[in-house]
């Protein structure tokens, strides 16, 4: 590998990490490991990632909770899960939490090398949703670090994280129609199961930000039994 990616190893039994982490790096990846879920956030803040290795049973925080609070902030590094459980419903339980694959304990280390490969690869290449801080709807800039609205005669409009974050996933998935599950997932982090009425006051207020015909929306959409559509030509 020219340059070297970069992967977050979370895992608690420490020869297990061990031997992960070396293997990982005789490939050419540079590795840093956590033993606990809040030391795996810590890190995981501080540096930028290629992919996030996580075992399910950690101390702290577990493997799914970490995996959550991950996908709210970052929507496109692939995580794969290390677990001992086999069963089908874990398996669906860790990619509901936005898990990319799910490797069962006892595994074979050329098979972690290779998923690990593939994934690393699929998101360089497929850089599958824009990385970007701010968009421009209309004459308005949404700011996404600032979590402020610019309007186009120098008003600021404040912007709730709820706000900001279903903005992002509206417009990252623009044109396409989002699930309610999927906003659960990203931005009610499964914490609060909103009603379908209080998603749809976050889009009337959209439209009140936006739309020059609030009636005749151009931008978003509420999709009949699917969920939400932000739609833009740029």
């Amino acid at each position: 590998m020219s340059t070297k990616q970069r992967i977050l190893l979370v895992e608690d039994e420490e020869h297990l990490l061990e031997a992960i982490k070396i293997n990982l790096e005789l490939e050419g990846y540079k590795v840093s490991t956590a033993a606990d879920g809040k030391k795996a956030l810590k890190v995981f803040k501080e540096e930028r990632f290629n992919l996030v290795i996580l075992d399910v049973m950690i101390p702290e925080i577990d493997g799914f909770q970490v995996a959550e609070t991950i996908r709210l902030e970052n929507t496109s590094v692939p995580i794969m899960f290390l677990t001992a459980k086999n069963t089908t419903e874990d398996r669906v339980a860790g990619l509901k939490k936005g898990a990319d694959d799910y490797l069962v304990k006892p595994f074979n280390l050329e098979e972690l090398i290779l998923r690990v490969n593939n994934l690393v690869k699929r998101g360089l290449s497929g850089d599958q949703k824009k990385v970007f801080n701010t968009y421009k709807i209309g004459d308005k800039v949404i700011d996404f670090n600032s979590y402020e609205l610019k309007h186009a005669n120098g008003e600021i409009t404040s912007l709730t994280k709820k706000e900001t974050m279903l903005l992002k996933l509206l417009i990252e998935r623009k044109n396409e129609a989002v699930s309610r599950e999927q906003i659960l997932e990203t931005v009610w982090n499964y914490d609060v199961y909103p009603s379908t009425r209080t998603i749809d006051n976050f889009i009337l207020t959209f439209r009140k930000y936006f739309e020059p015909d609030q009636k005749n929306p151009v931008y978003f959409h509420s999709i009949r039994g699917v969920g939400y559509k932000f739609t833009d030509n740029q």
